[in-house]
């Protein structure tokens, strides 16, 4: 990642052997199971049953090698008491800074459908470059309201 225009010392910061190692450690940050379920299959990557996470969140780790590179998909799972995957900025930035203090990649991939649907001529495997960034976070419309369940 480039450093902000005219940050010298962030610049000068350049550490060789940094540079030079080779990548053998990538993270895949995936929002929804069912969107990592094509790399898991291709991958043929194995659940981690006891998980490298604090005790209680509900994230999903798949490991495995692929030639010579350890590959780490993550999921946020799903709620436990909805049932419902747990996508978000929140949930998104949590599971990030966990993975990568546990796992230490040396690459991080965030990957999903990003808004991309078959209705807009995406298909899967097509990779998209943003040129504009929005933020933005929104509650998911649930049929039945979970606000119900949390007395709001």
């Amino acid at each position: 990642m480039a450093p902000p225009h005219g940050d010298k010392a962030a610049a000068e910061f350049s550490d060789e052997s940094t540079q030079k190692r080779p990548i053998s450690n990538i993270l895949f940050i995936i929002a929804m199971q069912t969107e990592a379920s094509p790399l898991v299959n291709k991958f043929q990557l194995t659940e981690e049953p006891d998980s490298v996470f604090p005790k209680g969140v509900p994230w999903v780790r798949y490991y495995g090698k692929y030639k010579d590179l350890n590959i780490n998909i993550v999921c946020p799972g799903k709620d436990a008491t909805l049932g419902v995957d747990s996508v978000g900025t929140v949930s998104a930035s949590l599971l990030a800074y966990a993975s990568i203090q546990a796992l230490q990649p040396d690459l991080i991939i965030n990957a999903g459908t990003a808004g991309g649907f078959k209705a807009k001529g995406a298909s899967i495997g097509d990779v998209f470059l943003a040129s504009d960034v929005a933020f933005h976070d929104r509650r998911i419309p649930i049929p039945v309201s979970p606000c119900l369940l949390y007395h709001f």
